[in-house]
């Protein structure tokens, strides 16, 4: 091993790769890619502007009504100053307030919120640390899935027996790029997205697939209404299609093969189960309705010409079909990943090199990589002692309505009372829908506990916030599903202000509630990496695979290339080839195009085969008389969901000094908007400011605004109005169907106007919030004083809720 950074400069990686840091002009940091890195990722320049911004957390803060009155339901969680306390102060009444909720209520009334992307560091994982810690504590109510994979997750299992096969050993583009003619992209290979997977990719190697696709003269057809999902260089037909109607074009081209004969019946017959309900379904049998080229052109907006030509070109050559993640984080997301899979099928190309099917290439950086596939070091977990859980995108249906039942995946589950949330890592208020409701949710418990280094609006909800250290101030190692190296991340700055990291602050509490040996073992972070690394390398020197060097040399060298894998894999090879030898882990043993499983749970919204079930949010629907444009909120390409949005880069990005919506030039001269204009995107859920930019890379009635910009409520306003433009006050709080409760972010029905209301609201969200000095109240609610009685649930009649 040897150095590959220049002198004075720590290793260190993140979600969106590996890199170097060394002290930079004015007390800054510079950043510089990895030397293996072909194409580093756009994102490492806002590195260094984010790391000691005006808006991290300097120390531990209590809301002041809280401080005051003790916990309790509060409409001020967003509204209210701040009173900066000592760290000791703060322990205590967190380690307080943890076992006084656990007394009173039980450990099922404790939400274990976290999500998975605050570091890329495989000890300091916020997600594994918090919930290691309440686990240990007696348990807690958790989440499952993601909002990015929510619907496919329960999904596929259904179909092909599990979901990690399609997501993480997906097809190599290797292989692709050495034998496919054609891929049929639904949502494209967005360019953006690859740069970024958990744990991060060291060397990023999409952007060259992609322009080894071209250089092969491999053909794509882009199906999106986003010319952008696609980065110029291959060859591309564009096919503009209506939002949240891919699905229709699906069932379309599959009824051409059918119709034509161009369908594999001997695959059909050998690797699926049931096609010949399928087929009925696409003859029009059970609703008289043909699901030809013409009745999905009247839907798409695809010419039914250019739908039939593409069916025959896709069965007359080696043909992948991806569908992005994109898809399935909509109404009825099941149905585009079901009608993909078996549009695939009937091309009878599962399995072999270069053809199939394929769930989310462009969608995360690792997806079709040739990398190996490592368990890497990890912390140990303990089960959860608590039962209760809710799909992730359900938290507002969790605080909101306590006791009442829920479908998920053919069974029925009850929403526990949740008095207490403790969140490390991740930021809701980026990640979930309908913020107004959510800020109603966020209202309801007794106490909100955020661990946080910068000033988001989660922290700015919160009751308590403790300020916790990025993965340049600490120690730690990391690397992604698919890396080609494990980076040593050296502590390469000071903590900011009072910052601890996440297992100092759990420890400390884990001491006051008497667990604290416990949860350390005795260690210290340095003697955690040490003990990690070492039964990890244990583990893989006796696979007979590597024999990793030990951690001193490891740490000095700052990484450690691990073993290469194989190059070319094709994804179901093994199943098509002997579908008896090496069946499914479905009830069929075989490709799922009907589950009787799915069928028997009875759900109108996710029948037993793929159907096309009609968006309430979609182009020309019933609901589109008000509001007529469809807005996408997809993934940004200037941060990663919410991080690095005060960093250079994100920054550099915005538009009249907020977001920028893309929008065609014929939806903006009707509304005499012209480039760089500040516009007002609403719908009935809320309200956004954004800046305008005009192309003709976006379908006609489609507007883009990414996700990611800090949500910045204007006081007072209601429905809210964000003066920075987050699109999620306007997308809607629903879930894809009751069989996943996925969600559904990535459409919503909008109306767009240049903004005439004066001087717009200021954008707030790069200042701390507001502080009071301490009055001299009590600091908490008196022994024996109940808490404030529980704010009502939302009533059952709201529009909103499911």
């Amino acid at each position: 091993m040897t150095a590959v950074l220049p002198p004075r400069t720590s290793p260190t990686t993140s979600h969106w790769g590996a890199f170097g840091v060394r002290p930079g002009a004015r007390g800054g940091v510079e950043v510089l890619p990895h030397p293996a890195d072909p194409s580093p990722s756009p994102l490492l320049g806002g590195v260094a502007g984010a790391l000691d911004h005006p808006t991290r957390v300097r120390r531990p803060a209590v809301r002041q009504g809280w401080l005051e009155h003790g916990p309790g339901p509060s409409t001020a969680r967003g509204a209210e100053p701040f009173v900066e306390v000592e760290w000791e102060h703060a322990l205590d009444l967190v380690a307080a307030e943890l076992d006084r909720v656990r007394r009173e209520h039980g450990n099922q009334a404790v939400f274990g919120g976290s999500y998975g992307w605050a570091s890329a560091g495989r000890f300091h994982h916020a997600q594994s640390q918090l919930h290691r810690f309440l686990g240990q504590f007696g348990g807690y109510t958790g989440s499952r899935n993601s909002y990015s994979l929510g619907t496919s997750l329960v999904l596929l299992p259904h179909l092909v027996g599990d979901a990690e096969t399609v997501l993480r050993a997906a097809s190599s583009w290797p292989t692709i790029t050495r034998h496919t003619r054609l891929i049929v992209a639904f949502g494209g290979v967005p360019a953006k997205n690859v740069y970024v997977t958990p744990g991060g990719v060291t060397r990023h190697g999409t952007p060259g697939h992609l322009a080894a696709l071209a250089a092969r003269g491999v053909e794509v057809a882009l199906v999106s209404p986003l010319r952008d999902d696609l980065p110029d260089g291959p060859a591309t037909d564009w096919f503009p299609v209506a939002p949240a109607t891919d699905t229709a074009l699906m069932l379309a081209l599959t009824h051409t093969l059918v119709a034509e004969g161009l369908h594999d019946r001997a695959f059909l017959d050998a690797c699926t189960t049931g096609f010949d309900t399928l087929a009925d379904y696409l003859h029009g049998g059970p609703d008289g309705v043909v699901k030809d080229a013409d009745w999905a052109a009247a839907i798409c907006g695809i010419e039914a010409g250019r739908i039939r030509a593409l069916a025959r070109r896709m069965a007359a050559t080696r043909t992948l079909v991806t569908v992005t993640w994109s898809l399935q984080r909509a109404r009825y997301g099941e149905q585009p990943v079901w009608a993909g899979l078996a549009l695939a099928a009937a091309l009878g190309q599962i399995g072999l090199p270069g053809g199939g099917f394929g769930h989310g290439y462009g969608s995360m950086g690792d997806v079709g990589d040739p990398g190996p596939q490592l368990r890497l070091p990890f912390l140990p977990q303990e089960p959860n002692p608590v039962r209760d859980f809710i799909p992730c995108a359900r938290i507002a249906d969790l605080l909101l309505h306590p006791g009442e039942a829920f479908d998920y995946d053919g069974a029925r589950y009850t929403y526990p009372d949740i008095r207490l949330v403790h969140w490390a890592g991740g930021n809701p208020f980026h990640h979930h829908q309908d913020l107004g409701r959510l800020r109603r949710a966020f209202a309801r418990p007794d106490t909100v506990i955020v661990h946080e280094p910068h000033w988001t609006s989660t922290a700015r909800h919160a009751d308590i916030v403790l300020p916790v250290t990025t993965a340049l101030e600490r120690e730690d190692f990391g690397g992604g599903r698919r890396d080609t190296h494990l980076i040593a991340m050296h502590r390469a700055v000071d903590p900011v202000g009072e910052a601890r990291d996440d297992h100092a602050v759990l420890a400390a509490l884990a001491d006051r509630l008497g667990f604290g040996e416990r949860f350390t073992e005795g260690r210290t972070p340095r003697q955690w990496l040490e003990h990690l690394y070492a039964e990890w390398a244990a583990e893989l020197t006796a696979s007979g695979r590597a024999q990793p060097p030990a951690f001193d040399r490891f740490w000095s060298a700052g990484e450690w290339q691990l073993p290469e894998g194989p190059s070319e894999f094709t994804l179901f090879e093994e199943f098509r080839a002997d579908p008896q030898r090496s069946p499914l882990r479905t009830p069929s043993g075989r490709i799922e195009l009907a589950s009787a499983t799915v069928a028997a749970m009875g759900l109108p919204d996710c029948p037993g085969h793929p159907s096309w079930l009609e968006p309430e949010e979609r182009l020309g629907g019933p609901a589109a008389g008000r509001h007529p444009l469809l807005l996408i909120a997809n993934q940004p390409a200037t941060r990663l969901h919410s991080q690095l949005d005060t960093g250079a880069v994100s920054l550099a990005a915005k538009v009249a000094g907020r977001e920028a919506v893309q929008l065609h030039p014929d939806d903006a001269a009707g509304r005499g908007i012209a480039e760089g204009d500040l516009v007002r995107i609403f719908n009935d859920r809320g309200a956004c400011l954004a800046g305008a930019v005009l192309t003709e890379r976006v379908r006609p009635g489609v507007v883009r605004l990414p996700t990611g910009a800090w949500f910045d409520p204007v006081p007072g306003v209601e429905p809210p109005l964000c003066a920075h433009g987050n699109p999620n006050v306007l997308t809607a709080d629903l879930p894809s169907s009751r069989l996943s409760q996925g969600c559904v972010g990535q459409h919503a029905l909008v109306q767009l106007e240049r903004w005439s209301g004066g001087e717009p609201p200021p954008v707030t969200v790069r200042t701390p919030p507001a502080f009071v000095r301490r009055t001299g109240v009590p600091t908490a609610a008196p022994a024996g004083v109940p808490a404030a009685p529980a704010a009502p649930a939302e009533p059952p009649t709201d529009p909103k809720a499911p």
